[in-house]
């Protein structure tokens, strides 16, 4: 399903993570954490949405090899709501900006390692430019954007205990 197509239906917390694109390792590594906070954000009442750069038959390759539930992934195949939020792209952030150093942790190479088991190119845009565009994290309370970041360049993630923090502040006490 097309992420941008959704945005209007958005109710409650929801947050909004942008792979890369569904060939990224480093996105299928994001991917894979958020599946394991999924349950924990869920029983909060945040809903976790994943939108990655690619057709739908891409995001399925990411959700079936992962796997991640195919109701929470998105895809925008033209890179609509990256445009919309105004995230990095160019070769610079891909490839060589500092924050990507990150990536080369051991405990992020561990989670990494794990998360490719079943990974594959296959998932990877056709439109190749696409790699160079970088993702970020939104958290919106229906239509008011309530957190944004944008990843300066691969791999820099927000962390997601942070995120999940400034939900539990803006989810009101049942």
């Amino acid at each position: 399903m097309e992420f941008l197509g959704i945005m209007h239906k958005l109710l409650g917390m929801a947050v909004v993570a942008l792979l890369r694109h569904f060939g990224c390792f480093c996105c299928w590594e994001l991917a894979s954490t958020l599946k394991e906070s999924k349950e924990r954000f869920d029983s909060s009442g945040v809903k976790l949405i994943a939108v990655g750069i690619g057709t739908p038959n891409k995001a399925r390759i990411l959700a079936e090899r992962l796997p991640f539930p195919m109701d929470c992934l998105y895809a925008d195949p033209d890179r609509k709501a990256y445009d919309l939020l105004g995230l990095y792209y160019g070769f610079g952030r891909t490839f060589l900006n500092p924050a990507s150093v990150k990536v080369f942790s051991k405990t992020r190479l561990d989670i990494m390692r794990e998360a490719m088991k079943n990974y594959t190119f296959e998932a990877t845009p056709d439109d190749k430019s696409s790699v160079l565009q970088q993702g970020g994290m939104f958290v919106f309370k229906g239509k008011q954007l309530l957190y944004a970041r944008k990843d300066e360049g691969t791999g820099d993630h927000a962390p997601l205990d942070d995120i999940y923090n400034i939900c539990c502040t803006q989810v009101p006490a049942t």
